[in-house]
Order: C-alpha cells, then sequence, then structure tokens
C-alpha cells in the first residue's frame, strides 16, 4: 500500500469513527467556522490543475477533477468575499475561475459535465450562466456577458414547444429543481433584454408550481420515484424565491414560502433536518444532507428579510449553527479541515464519504448572510 493510500484509509477510519461515537460537536465562534471553510474552498481551487474549483475531496479517492457546473457559483461566493471582506486574493479567484469558465464554453453556448459526454445540460449551463453575469457586473468586461448571452440563448433553444426544459437534464427527464435555471436566465434578461428568455423561464417556473402539493414537489429528485434530497428540495425553493422576487411575482413566492414552511416542519429540536423527504412529507434514511441544510438556511434568512417573521431567522441560524458542530476545524488533515460533509453521518447517501464543493460553498454563503 501506498502512502497515498495508507492517507486516505487513515482519514476514512478517523472519520466514520468520530461520526459513529462521537457525533457533531459543540461549535465554536462563528468566525472560526467561516475562516476555515473559506480556506477549504480555496485549497479546492487550488489543488486543481486548471483554474476551475475541484468537485471535492472523496474518502475513497482523495481529490478530484475541476467541476463546472459548481464552479459557476462558487465564482459568485468569491466575488461575495472580496465584496464583504475585503479580500483580493478571493476577488482574483473569481476572475480566474469565471474566465476559465469562458474557455470551457461549448461553441453551442452550453456547458457540458465531461463525466456525462460533451451534450450540454441544461442545469450546468444555468448554473454557469448566473456566475458569467456577476462577473460581467463586477468586471464589466464583455467577454463575460458575451458567454452569458450564448448560454441564455442556448437555454432558451433547448426548451420544448411548451418553453419548458424536458431534454438535455440529468438522466434525460424533466426536473422541478430547474427553477434554479429560470432565475440566471431571468438574470440575464435584466442586462439583455428578450422576451423569449423571459417566456422560457416563466414556462419552466410555472410547471414547477403546477407539481407542488401541501408544499411539496413531484420530480423533484435526480431520478424519478426516489424521495428527493433537501438539497434538490432547496434549490427549486429558492429559485422560485429568486425569480418571484425579479418578476415581482407573488405565487412564485408564495411557492416558496410554502415550501420553505413544510420543510421547516421537519427541523428536530437539536436542528437536524432529515436528508430525504418524499413528496408526501415523509422522511427517508437517518442522515441529515448538510448541503441542503445550508441552502434551506439561505433561503429562511432571505425570507426573514422579506417579511420579517423571525421564526425564518431562527430556524435559519440554527440550522446554520448545526451544520458548523459537524463541521472539523480541528482536525490536522488539510483536505478535509473546514470542509462541510455530504452528509451527516458521513456515510450518508448524500454524496456519501466525500466533501462536495458546493456544500462549503452554500455554507459560507449563509454565514455571510448572518454576519451581514
Amino acid at each position: 500500500m501506498n502512502i497515498g493510500s495508507l492517507a486516505l484509509l487513515n482519514c476514512f477510519a478517523e472519520r466514520v469513527m468520530r461520526d459513529l461515537f462521537l457525533g457533531s460537536q459543540a461549535p465554536l465562534g462563528l468566525q472560526e467556522h467561516l475562516n476555515a471553510a473559506i480556506a477549504w474552498l480555496k485549497r479546492a481551487h487550488d489543488v486543481s490543475p486548471d483554474d476551475g474549483v475541484s468537485w471535492g475531496y472523496s474518502l475513497k479517492g482523495g481529490w478530484r477533477p475541476s467541476y463546472r457546473e459548481t464552479s459557476g457559483y462558487i465564482a459568485i461566493t468569491f466575488f461575495d468575499l472580496a465584496k464583504q471582506l475585503k479580500d483580493h486574493d478571493s476577488w482574483q479567484r473569481a476572475i480566474a475561475i469565471s474566465k476559465w469558465l469562458c474557455q470551457m464554453q461549448n461553441t453551442n453556448g452550453s456547458f457540458s459535465n465531461p463525466r456525462y459526454g460533451p451534450q450540454g445540460i441544461v442545469f450546468d449551463t444555468g448554473q454557469v450562466l448566473l456566475g458569467l453575469v456577476r462577473a460581467f457586473e463586477e468586471t464589466q468586461e464583455p467577454c463575460f456577458l458575451q458567454a452569458a448571452e450564448r448560454a441564455g440563448d442556448w437555454l432558451v433553444k433547448v426548451a420544448d414547444s411548451e418553453g419548458r426544459w424536458s431534454q438535455n437534464t440529468h438522466f434525460g427527464i424533466p426536473h422541478v429543481y430547474n427553477t434554479r435555471v429560470a432565475w440566471p436566465l431571468l438574470v440575464l434578461n435584466t442586462l439583455s433584454l428578450s422576451s423569449e428568455q423571459e417566456r422560457v423561464a416563466r414556462a419552466n417556473l410555472d410547471w414547477a408550481v403546477s407539481q407542488q402539493k401541501n408544499g411539496w414537489f413531484e420530480q423533484c429528485a435526480f431520478t424519478q420515484k426516489v424521495a428527493p434530497f433537501t438539497h434538490t428540495i432547496a434549490y427549486t425553493i429558492r429559485g422560485l424565491l429568486e425569480s418571484g422576487l425579479l418578476l415581482q411575482e407573488q405565487k412564485y413566492i408564495d411557492a416558496a414560502i410554502s415550501g420553505a414552511e413544510a420543510v421547516m416542519g421537519h427541523v428536530r429540536s437539536d436542528s437536524f433536518i432529515p436528508g430525504q423527504i418524499d413528496t408526501n412529507g415523509r422522511e427517508h434514511g437517518h442522515f441529515s444532507c448538510l448541503t441542503g441544510n445550508c441552502q434551506m438556511a439561505i433561503v429562511w434568512l432571505k425570507l426573514f428579510a422579506l417579511t420579517g417573521e423571525r421564526r425564518f431567522q431562527q430556524v435559519a441560524v440554527n440550522s446554520l449553527h448545526y451544520v458548523m458542530s459537524c463541521q472539523d476545524i480541528c482536525s490536522s488533515d488539510w483536505n478535509i479541515h473546514g470542509g462541510i460533509k455530504g452528509s451527516q453521518p458521513i456515510w450518508g447517501r448524500y454524496t456519501r464519504l466525500s466533501y462536495p464543493n458546493w456544500a462549503t460553498k452554500f455554507f459560507i454563503d449563509g454565514l455571510l448572510m448572518l454576519l451581514r
């Protein structure tokens, strides 16, 4: 066994033993947890051979290659860090990631995931689009707007006759969480006005609303006939909320509030949120999807700002504190120090035995909102 394999084995044993016997720990100060998370996210950027951000760290195989989809919205987090914390290093990283993404764009304007082949993917393209628009807003460099417009044109082109994204999707099926693609398309529309962009965005938002019952959404999981993770539930709710605010359309905001309240009903006294909840509101599994916890905290904080209702603020704070209690900021292993696991415990179903970059990204986003 080589040194690298031995290190992975030791890390695996340490994580499993910690979650099995110690569970979550009392969190330290917010700033300590934030600083550790920022340092981990920067390491995820540094370990990549290009200017993208590594998918994350896996106990089964170490650091993985750059992930285009999440690099798109991680650039936004680095822009936020640069602005809020006066961190010039984060600014440089955001620019480098954004320029790299322009290089990775397909000739038709889409973005793909090499793991699944060269074909453009609606969701991935939408997440990169959001980052490209932010890069243009921050720099006014035409290359970013041009790349964003090409991505937006492709998203309009691949919509079906009803304006919905029913192809070029994960596993070739429609997903309500593509509300989080409608949102970037509407953001682009504020810079580059197009009636077609708004038509397609609204078509997908309306379809998502039609799939909602008692707060929960049909076709919200990655695959059919599976209880969705809180990760994709939160994606759906955030897309509706942000789109509703942009369009000043109350029905989308109301749908987001209904979804956010439904998830609130599953937050336990220790702030644990079950990682999977089906369309009838039933919990599945005995793990928490920490990514979803962070994403829901962001939604709840936004609803607190919108409504002034402190119940949203309190559940958001408690949810982030739960994730802080699961974050290891004492480990001497810098591959995991400060990162956020996909699941608690680490062998849970969501990105099992891994530290995906987007979990730490959304954790940072949530903590920045608390600091503001």
